[in-house]
């Protein structure tokens, strides 16, 4: 699988128009599904955030000119009601708010591939700096939960109050 993989480009390309219909067509496996948000819903999310002057920024995942899977990364994301003593992994850092592969690609290292690149682009600090990125999943969720302790994501020792995902911070 290693030379597979070398031989791919796999790259972040930024949603726009002209490929909005394909990333939104992109859906997971059946169990994914339970996990994820549509990635029209996600697009639709990002959207709102922009025009209420939050840091979002959603990408295709692209091996080549294939869409494969949809990553979405914020910055400084909180609500007014939360309680930032208590989760204090959400001001001033970095999110990966939604990250999929497509079924059809899934199980040939897309999800490393596209999570190593999310986080490469997020070390650039484009949005300004911080010590810390999160992201959250559902406990169930075992793929998710190896995938990013693979990369050093540690899952907080408590889920905040009303929440039903796990959080887990990566020191940048």
């Amino acid at each position: 699988m290693d030379n597979e993989i070398q031989k791919r480009n796999v790259r972040l390309v930024k949603v726009d128009r002209k490929n909005f219909d394909s990333l939104v067509d992109l859906t997971p496996d059946e169990a994914g599904r339970h996990y994820v948000a549509d990635n029209i819903y996600s697009l639709a999310e990002a959207y709102a955030n922009l025009a209420d002057g939050n840091k979002v920024q959603p990408f295709g995942i692209y091996d080549g000119d294939t869409p494969v899977g949809f990553v979405m990364i914020g910055y400084d994301i909180i609500d007014e009601n939360d309680d930032l003593d208590k989760q204090y992994f959400i001001k001033d850092c970095y999110l990966v708010w939604r990250f999929m592969i497509d079924e059809k690609y899934q199980h040939k290292g897309y999800g490393k591939e596209g999570l190593k690149l999310a986080l490469d682009y997020i070390r650039t600090f484009p949005f300004g700096k911080a010590e810390y990125c999160w992201l959250s999943y559902e406990p169930e969720n075992d793929r998710a939960r190896k995938l990013y302790q693979s990369f050093g994501f540690v899952e907080e020792k408590e889920m905040p109050e009303g929440w039903d995902e796990i959080p887990a911070v990566l020191k940048l």
